[in-house]
């Protein structure tokens, strides 16, 4: 099996990477706060504008980078185990293909994920009303 393993799911823990996810859940925060508020920022200055762009995509870049590379591991995870086939077939499966549904659904059911999209959306509603209280009301 692979080097990630939840450890009491049951309790909601998180898997042993839960320091490094935490480290990329805040850059997606940072750069979704920095993309939210480029149309603030170039009606105050360009210059501060064009910076939050930059970091705001630079840290979607990595972010996802992440992600992607989270969701390939798992992916892995589920062809290197034939588990997919097992339950297509509904094949018995082993206590090691118990272990596998554990670590995907522990990190399918993670509360920053929850979380994450939940900033996102609200950031989105605030950048958007933002956005048009300078566009609309204060040109």
């Amino acid at each position: 099996m692979t080097h990630i393993q939840c450890s009491n799911c049951k309790g909601l823990k998180a898997c042993r990477k839960e320091f490094i996810s935490w480290i990329f859940i805040i850059i997606g925060f940072i750069s979704t706060v920095a993309i939210r508020v480029v149309t603030v920022l170039m009606n105050l200055s360009p210059f501060w504008g064009k910076l939050a762009w930059y970091i705001g995509v630079t840290g979607f870049f990595v972010f996802f980078m992440y992600k992607y590379g989270v969701f390939k591991e798992r992916s892995k995870l589920i062809d290197d185990s034939g588990l997919l086939e097992k339950i297509n077939k509904e094949t018995l499966l082993t206590n090691e293909d118990y272990k596998i549904l554990s670590v995907i659904l522990c990190q399918i059911r993670s509360n920053k994920e929850r979380v994450n999209f939940l900033f996102i959306f609200i950031a989105s509603g605030l950048a958007l009303m933002a956005a048009i209280y300078f566009d609309l009301l204060v040109k």
